[in-house]
């Protein structure tokens, strides 16, 4: 009667179990899928949006390349700038000693105040600020190459949060299944159900969690600090938090559809683009700096020496022609000209490293893909049902300690992979935005 008794409290016991063990699943699943949103006097958390406006508001590094482009645009102003006009002033006559008694200095003093100005023809002006405004376009373009490698960089320590978070949590949700499965052992050791030996040896296993949690903890730290690093914010770690979805989306969209979409919009693309486009117009301008531009000059002549004895007040003209007999700039025509074939084949190459980001970030999201279906369809299931099946059969003596253990292992390797993997797939899908020069996977 006792022996039945007894096999009826470890039926019991061991039902509360296999509930306990569903609604760990679920703890696990729901936060392996989505970060739970912040409870009273919890830590404010930052979704991505919210991450991404504060890191383009404050990264520094980005900031400073901003400043770049102001640069460019400020050599705009300098590339359309005028020459600047020479005056001139040129006395003479004036005596310096007395010739045969007669001293009279500034009698025959002449004062000659005169203007130069140099004529630019063939546009160059014009061209220097064409020029000048398409280097700003490419420094715009450069800097959203930047932003883009950034973004990336930032994605990543953000999906490195929320995985360390998610690892944390089933790691809480591990130790407090395994403390019911030592409550429940102690009362069986009471009993006199186990040995002494098997008790020690489900205690001593206990380490094991309580260094997955701790290690948890560690990693959701250090991810924190990478995301504030990069944000530039001094908040303390236990002030910060990010919230989002940590799931896996299995709808994928073809390959070419991306390809199509990063030749559009990659701006490291666009900037070999604009290059081609600017050295052409370095090239016109060279052609141009290779043309003659005169220089047009004025003077005032008072009390003038010339063959009329009543010119007294006297204005004079000249043109200033320079002969281009040796240097007609044949180098920078020829080194212009080369720069062209040059950056044309600088865009072939940079369109096909596009086009090969694309087919290796694809391709990457697409094998995870591959192992997280069966994960979520089947993997996370059988473990919890293998892990409660040996775990009832081993209260009931049809399973040993070593099968328990074994098959506890097991679950926390699969629930754990399939983390992972999840992590993996968003760190790919940021690959593949990055890829593509835009958010096509959220």
């Amino acid at each position: 009667m006792e022996s039945f008794n007894r096999r009826k409290f470890w039926r019991w016991w061991g039902a509360l179990v296999v509930l306990g063990a569903g609604a760990s699943l679920a703890a696990a699943q729901s936060a392996s899928q989505t970060t739970q949103p912040p409870t009273h006097g919890a830590p404010q958390a930052w979704t991505w949006e919210q991450v991404k406006e504060r890191f383009q508001l404050d990264n520094p590094t980005l900031l400073a390349d901003r400043l770049s482009v102001d640069e460019s645009r400020a050599q705009e102003i300098t590339a359309f700038l005028r020459p600047n006009p020479t005056f001139t002033l040129s006395v003479d006559g004036t005596q310096i000693a007395p010739e045969n008694g007669v001293w009279r200095p500034f009698a025959g003093t002449s004062e000659s105040p005169g203007i130069s100005y140099l004529h630019e023809r063939q546009h160059k002006r014009e061209l220097r600020l064409e020029s000048a405004k398409k280097g700003t376009l490419i420094a715009e373009s450069n800097h959203a190459d930047m932003q883009r490698t950034l973004l990336f960089n930032l994605r990543s320590a953000f999906v490195s949060a929320l995985e360390a978070k998610a690892v944390l949590q089933l790691a809480k949700d591990n130790l407090v299944y395994y403390d019911n499965v030592l409550r429940i052992s102690r009362d069986r050791f009471n009993a006199g159900d186990i040995a002494q030996i098997d008790l020690d040896r489900l205690e001593l296993q206990r380490v094991q969690y309580e260094s997955d949690l701790q290690a948890a903890k560690e990693n959701l730290e250090t991810a924190k600090i990478q995301l504030l690093t990069l944000l530039n914010s001094r908040t303390p770690l236990d002030q910060f938090d990010v919230t989002g979805t940590y799931d896996f989306n299995d709808q994928l969209m073809p390959r070419d559809e991306f390809r199509k979409i990063a030749l559009d919009t990659r701006p490291d693309l666009k900037a070999a683009a604009e290059a081609v486009d600017k050295a052409q117009t370095d090239h016109k301008l060279a052609i141009a700096n290779g043309s003659t531009d005169p220089t047009l000059g004025a003077w005032y002549t008072h009390n003038s020496s010339n063959n009329n004895p009543f010119g007294i007040n006297t204005v004079g003209v000249s043109v200033g022609i320079p002969f281009r007999i040796f240097d007609r700039n044949q180098g920078e025509k020829l080194r212009t000209q080369l720069d062209i074939t040059r950056n044309e084949r600088l865009r072939e190459a940079a369109e096909a490293g596009v086009l090969s980001d694309v087919d290796s970030s694809y391709a990457t999201l697409e094998s995870n893909l591959i192992l997280l279906r069966p994960y979520k369809a089947k993997y996370l299931q059988q473990a919890v049902r293998v892990r409660d099946t040996i775990f009832f059969s081993y209260q009931h003596g049809g399973a040993s300690l070593l099968d328990f253990l074994n098959v506890e292992n097991e679950y926390r390797t699969v629930e754990l992979s399939y983390v992972n993997l999840v992590g993996a797939y968003l760190t790919a899908a940021a690959q593949l935005n990055q890829a593509v020069g835009r958010e096509v996977m959220q």
